[in-house]
Formats: C-alpha cells, structure tokens, sequence
C-alpha cells in the first residue's frame, strides 16, 4: 500500500500554493460537469481526470453529465456557479463553435476561466456496415447518386461532428443529412442499429465497434494513420486532402475563479498529462496530448471562435 501511495503521489504538483486560497483548495468535494450524455469519449476523460485530481489532493471529484440543448444546459451550470473551483466544466471544440450558430445565454470568452487543454483527436468516417460503400470514393459517389438520401449522426447540432458532416458536404461536393443527437453513446446505439448510416468520431467510440464487424471504417482525419486500425487511410491518402477537421478537449472553470486555483488546477492536469500511464490512456483513445497554460489555452478559444465563424459563414452553416 505504501508503495502505491508512493506512486500515486510521484505523479502530483506538491509544490505550495502562491496564496492562502489556493493552499486550502480543495476542501471539499470538485463537481466537474461534462455537457454530454455518458457513454462517449468525454465521459472517459472526465473519469480520467476525476480520478487523478481525487488520489492527488484527497477530495471526491463528481462526474456530472448534464447533457441537452447542444451541450448548453451543463455549459450555462457551470458559467452560472459559484467561482471557487468547485465546479469546473470538460469542454470540447464545440465552445468555441456554437456561439456563431446560435445565441448562447453565456460568452465562451467572459463567461469561462480557461483552466488547462487535455488533447486533440483526428475524426474517423464510419459506416453502417448495410451502406453499400466500403472506400472513401465509393461514399462519395453514392452521396452524389443519392443526394439528401444519405444521414450522418452527430453528439449534438453545432458540435464537432456537426461541423465535420458539413464541410465534408462543402469539401467532397455532396449532400448528406444532419440528425443530431445529445450523446455519441446514442449515436453509435443508431448507428449500428441501422437508424442513421454515417457518423464522424473520435477513435475511441468505434475502434471496438469495427474490429466486431459492427461497423465500417472508412477514413481518418490528420496525417496518421489510427494504430489500432492500421488499414484505414487517412482522407488525404483515400483522395480528399482538403479535409481535415479534429476536436480538442479541455477543462474550464466559472469567469472570476481566482487564478491561484485556476493555475493550481492547471498545473496539476499538465503532470497528469505527461505521466505514462495517462499518455497509454489517451493514446487509446485515440488523442494526442495537448499542454497549455490558461493563457495559451486562452488564446486558442479566441483564435478558434474566429477560425469556426469564418468557416460557418463561408459555408452557410446552420443549426436545424
């Protein structure tokens, strides 16, 4: 047991507090809400986080999923809490994307103290396996030979694989139908079910789901291959270069949560993120650790909600 301790702790921030605040912090327990339904990837990080935070500093951290209106409803409990650092938000691209699409009864910039990101993760083209196309330009010509017949699922209107669906219609020239859903757990429930054919995910979600032949994997985003799936090409490598999205993932606390407990928040995810045991976790699921500072993680939602407005008007976006 004291070896485990040991190990345990080699993996903590120990170093003290730069104020009164942040040394007493925490002293009870973290709520840490994730805006999607359980069963998905941001379920896994959250856990995963939730876990690590708990053995280091001794206090329960709650895993909250409070999905529903496109991950507005967990997103406003957080921008409405109390700012102590003890409820803290699991966000993904989709922070910086829905704002453009929709009014938002918070600012993904005013509202929210960026804490730390956690990673980036490629997107996988999947199949229904009755969907009579097994390579990338077989897709896309069934979509050109059926336009508007062809549906893809995504975790909620506005998100990542929302977009993902829409510029693969801009990029590959075709037209496919949007059905969203509050979770990716309910989405691949659909998908293999046969109820929706096509859906853009993280690898986490359908790795298991294509070795079992419940599925077909087309193509992934990015310049490399997925390891556990090292016959799937990446798009550029099956003929469509042009598309490249990913999503990111990250932690962020309530505007006005002091910055000592902001940054002690973010120092302990950034040892977290470099231990062994964590990389092996996300690179199972298929995600590249991403190190950030509170102001560099900052920067890249202010850089990404122009990056995601510019592409939503260019491509006249819209929310169903």
């Amino acid at each position: 047991m004291r070896n485990v301790y040991a190990f345990v702790m080699a993996g903590c921030m120990l170093a003290g507090a730069s104020s009164a605040a942040a040394q007493n912090y925490p002293n009870k327990p973290i709520r840490f809400i994730t805006p999607y339904a359980p069963g998905g990837s941001t379920s896994v990080m959250a856990r995963m986080i939730g876990q690590h935070l708990t053995e280091c500093w001794g206090q329960n951290v709650i895993i909250d999923n409070r999905p529903g209106g496109n991950t507005i409803i967990g997103t406003e409990t957080v921008a409405r809490s109390a700012p102590d650092g003890y409820t803290i938000l699991l966000v993904t691209s989709t922070l910086s994307i829905l704002s453009s699409l929709t009014k938002t009864p918070y600012d993904p910039v005013k509202d929210f103290a960026p804490v730390a990101t956690i990673g980036v993760s490629p997107q996988v083209l999947v199949l229904n396996t009755a969907v009579p196309a097994n390579t990338l330009q077989e897709v896309i010509a069934l979509a050109k030979a059926k336009p508007g017949q062809l549906n893809y699922g995504s975790s909620g209107a506005g998100g990542p694989t929302h977009l993902s669906g829409e510029v693969f219609n801009i990029v590959a020239g075709v037209k496919t139908q949007h059905v969203p859903y509050k979770g990716a757990g309910q989405v691949m429930v659909d998908l293999i079910g046969g109820h929706v054919q096509m859906f853009f995910s993280v690898p986490v979600n359908i790795v298991n789901h294509v070795k079992g032949g419940k599925l077909k994997a087309i193509a992934v985003t990015g310049a490399n291959r997925v390891p556990a799936l090292p016959n799937m090409p990446t798009f550029a490598e099956a003929g469509l270069p042009g598309f490249d999205v990913k999503t990111w993932n990250g932690v962020v606390a309530p505007a006005a949560t002091p910055k000592p407990i902001v940054d002690k928040l973010s120092a302990e995810i950034a040892a977290m993120l470099v231990l062994p045991a964590i990389k092996e976790k996300l690179d199972a699921l298929g995600t590249t650790t991403m190190i950030s500072t509170p102001e560099q993680f900052s920067a890249m939602i202010k850089s990404e909600i122009a990056l995601y407005l510019k592409v939503i008007k260019s491509a006249n976006i819209r929310i169903e």
